[in-house]
């Protein structure tokens, strides 16, 4: 029979491994920059150091609309980059410019014409850059290339292969050789960018692509291909059919899976960070989640509005850990919401010197400390948080 004594060994015994786990949990959440959602409102405007237009806030200035940006370690790849050179960021613009920014100093680094340009991508290694646009090709800088003597950087690779607008690009994570684009089309392919030479295409005349653009000019706002981190072989893509689809990059004949749900195109998707589920943002004015696993959809992402008065959801981003998604509206909104409740806990919109008109685009470090905003009011905002990284 066991004794008092030992039944309190036990008990003593079972709480210090309780609070050893706890302990282990916390010091895992701080890693990924994790918080309590039910704490975010209370201190929001202490928590998230915005970038605006007073002494203590940075902006960076675009002359038109931006419609893209990438941070240079985006994705968490670019482990063998110095922290300069992780603070920085690429923008796109109506403007016909491509702009590398430092977001510790909001200086350029690199400005590059190129027109009509609709997306842009850093190379995992950093030391290139991808835009694509009206032109219908995917082109690629080398940072490092010597300048002409117009001060221009020149081209070092063409990707010529799309019939339509190339609509968005992304390298493929850990491999500088690869990049997929989307496109007008209705089309992804995949490239080798080491050759120029397409490796696979995917959609267009088979059954099962994209029956409209993997994302249409007018409403371009991010990322319509997103590239599973987990698993490189796997992407998703968005399009104005309504449609979210699942690609095996070694299947090229015909999607994986076809994700239905959204009432509007389809204009951004993203993997969340356990590479099982994904993303979306619709004209309809919703986020969902997705399984990629089963098809279902797990959550549905909605403000109440009046009837004329839904905004449509331009861009996304998840934090690290997955329990934030930050979405992008129409309107200027930027909703943070809470992925497990389902409810907004924080909008950047309501803060002093948010954006003043659409939000077009958004982006997450790498370390989830900071989040770049850009709008149609020409600016990028880039929003620390805290109490956890104090530039950005």
């Amino acid at each position: 029979m066991t004794s008092v004594t030992e039944l309190k060994e036990r008990h003593l015994a079972a709480t210090a491994a309780v609070n050893s786990l706890r302990d282990r949990l916390k010091q895992k959440r701080q890693l990924l920059l994790d918080t309590d959602s039910k704490l975010f409102p209370s201190y929001s405007f202490f928590f998230l150091i915005f970038l605006g237009l007073c002494s203590s806030c940075r902006t960076c200035k675009s002359a038109r609309k931006d419609t893209n940006l990438v941070w240079s370690d985006g994705s968490g790849l670019q482990q063998d980059l110095t922290s300069l050179e992780k603070n920085r960021i690429v923008s796109a613009s109506q403007d016909g410019r491509l702009i590398v920014w430092n977001a510790l100093t909001s200086q350029k680094t690199h400005a590059i014409k190129q027109p009509w340009v609709m997306t842009c991508a850093f190379s995992p290694n950093g030391q290139s850059v991808a835009c694509g646009g009206l032109e219908s090709v995917c082109s690629i800088f080398n940072l490092s290339s010597q300048t002409d003597k117009d001060g221009n950087l020149p081209i070092s690779r063409t990707l010529n292969g799309h019939k339509g607008y190339v609509s968005s690009c992304q390298y493929v994570p850990d491999d500088d050789t690869h990049l997929i684009t989307g496109s007008g089309d209705h089309t992804c392919i995949s490239w080798d960018v080491t050759t120029g030479q397409r490796v696979s295409i995917f959609g267009g005349e088979f059954p099962s692509g994209h029956t409209s653009d993997v994302l249409r000019y007018e409403i371009f706002t991010g990322l319509v291909v997103s590239i599973n981190g987990s698993n490189t072989k796997m992407f998703v893509s968005g399009s104005c059919d309504k449609t979210a689809r699942l690609w095996d990059t070694r299947i090229a004949s015909r999607a994986v899976r076809t994700f239905h749900g959204h009432e509007g195109d389809v204009n951004t998707v993203k993997f969340f960070p356990d590479g099982f589920r994904f993303g979306t943002g619709s004209e309809d004015g919703t986020c969902r989640l997705f399984d990629m696993r089963t098809g279902h959809q797990l959550q549905v992402y909605e403000q109440q509005h009046g009837e004329n008065e839904v905004p449509s959801v331009t861009c996304i981003a998840f934090s690290r850990s997955g329990r934030l998604l930050f979405a992008g509206y129409s309107n200027d909104d930027c909703y943070v919401w809470d992925t497990i409740v389902g409810k907004v806990v924080l909008n950047l919109g309501e803060l002093n010197d948010s954006h003043e008109s659409r939000i077009s685009c958004l982006g997450l470090s790498a370390d989830g400390s900071a989040l770049c905003t850009g709008s149609w009011d020409r600016n990028l905002k880039i929003w620390a948080f805290g109490g956890q990284r104090r530039v950005i």
